[in-house]
């Protein structure tokens, strides 16, 4: 669909024509930044189909001169575009049009999260929201687990045992628990796993016997596929809880001790 351009008399008087506002609404002045004003109007072209979803976006040359704006200023719209997800964006690429999904949106925010919670409190609050999903996520695997589920967690579970004591044993713990979470079906909650766990587990402190706390994990990996195979609810919840509680306060630091004091 060709877009027809506007006249040159602002971005203002472009918003009024587009979107048929009266002539008193036309009048009032608005106090949005042009940066905002270009990406509210291709974003309210997205959502109504006259930019086509996967289209290209027009040239930066062909918005400048639609909009009456220099190239920085177009650049920041569609910035914000692609942050709020209604553009697709690669290197020596055309900004295509899209329109956000929840999965989208989460990825977009991930990292933001992370630096804002990136302190001990802030990962506790992480450890126990992967805790929430993660018990959620096994109950829910033991009631609809399929032979192909089984069939994927129980790999993941072989690969877990190939990595004890490597340093493959937390990339292969983590993508156990990825099959599992994926069992439930629901992206928005994969995704939110995915945002956190690899970050978390990388960011641990080491163990004083690496072997050793690989082989708990292990054991208690193969104790809640074992009760999703039975459909045993109850106790693969349980050994979930359990099995992540243990793993995060393994981590703690022991409290400093008090210096003793020696007596003249």
């Amino acid at each position: 669909m060709v877009i027809p351009k506007p006249s040159k008399e602002g971005v203002t008087a472009m918003l009024d024509i587009d979107t048929g506002n009266d002539r008193e609404a036309a009048e009032a002045p608005d106090q949005r930044r042009a940066p905002d004003l270009i990406a509210d109007t291709l974003i309210a072209e997205i959502r109504s189909g006259a930019i086509a979803a996967d289209a290209a976006l027009p040239t930066e040359r062909d918005l400048c001169e639609r909009f009456s704006a220099s190239r920085p200023t177009v650049r920041e719209a569609l910035a914000q575009m692609q942050m709020r997800g209604y553009v697709t964006a690669g290197a020596g690429k055309r900004p295509r049009a899209s329109r956000p999904s929840i999965a989208a949106v989460l990825k977009g925010t991930g990292d933001h999260i992370r630096d804002i919670l990136g302190d001990a409190e802030g990962g506790a609050h992480l450890e126990q929201m992967r805790q929430f999903i993660e018990t959620g996520a096994a109950r829910e695997a033991a009631k609809r687990a399929d032979n192909i589920h089984l069939t994927k967690l129980q790999a993941a579970l072989e690969r877990n045992f190939e990595a004890l004591g490597t340093v493959d044993f937390a990339p292969t713990d983590i993508a156990f628990h990825r099959v599992l979470v994926s069992i439930i079906d629901n992206p928005v909650i994969l995704t939110l796993h995915d945002m956190f766990v690899s970050t978390m587990i990388a960011h641990r402190p080491p163990t004083d016997d690496n072997e050793r706390y690989d082989r708990i994990a292990y054991d208690e990996h193969r104790e809640i596929y074992q009760a999703i195979l039975d459909s045993d609810v109850v106790t693969a919840t349980d050994v979930m809880d359990q099995h992540l509680a243990r793993s995060y306060r393994a981590r703690l630091k022991a409290p400093r001790r008090a210096p003793e004091i020696t007596k003249p």
